[in-house]
């Protein structure tokens, strides 16, 4: 048999092979045991630059308004800190069994851009369990659940659970 011969047939049994382990159920989906190393780092990579990609040119209104980040704590305390918790405060023991866990949005306020958390909370992303809230909120809320998670940059936990409790006061939101 000549070598290009063989190396095809290697590749389609290896091909077939792991049709079969896929499709015969070895993959494990179960969301107790984390990715391999490399499936997780290929597939956040993938995300962010996906996240990018379809996030350039949002225009990004003002967010620093208090009412529009009070506006924002609500909508959060409603839809969004039972997954991702808060400065100071864990996700809830539901966030917490996620795989992929949800990200801290203290270090994502840091290292995000605004328009981009704002796709992520408009769009959702598939198969992490982070919902679009695009379907069932309005612009205004969409950006104030942006505005209040861009405050995590300065924010301090007495402050976070004063503003999900209703009491926001900006100025002991800032750090």
């Amino acid at each position: 048999m000549k070598p290009l011969a063989v190396l095809c047939l290697l590749v389609v049994l290896a091909a077939a092979g792991g049709l079969v382990y896929l499709y015969g159920g070895g993959y494990d989906v179960a969301a107790v045991d984390p990715e391999p190393g490399f499936v997780d780092r290929a597939l956040a990579r993938i995300s962010d630059r996906s996240i990018a990609r379809h996030a350039a040119g949002i225009q990004v209104p003002p967010l620093a308004d208090p009412a529009m980040i009070a506006r924002g704590a609500a909508q959060y305390r409603a839809s969004c800190a039972v997954c991702h918790g808060g400065p100071g405060v864990k996700p809830s023991a539901a966030g917490m069994g996620l795989n992929p866990g949800p990200p801290d949005l203290v270090d994502t306020a840091r290292e995000m851009p605004a328009h981009e958390i704002y796709w992520v909370v408009k769009n959702g992303i598939q198969r992490t369990g982070m919902p679009a809230f695009g379907p069932s909120r309005g612009e205004r809320d969409l950006w104030a659940i942006v505005a209040f998670v861009e405050a995590f940059r300065t924010m301090t936990p007495e402050a976070y659970r004063a503003a999900v409790s209703g009491r926001f006061a900006p100025s002991r939101a800032q750090g």
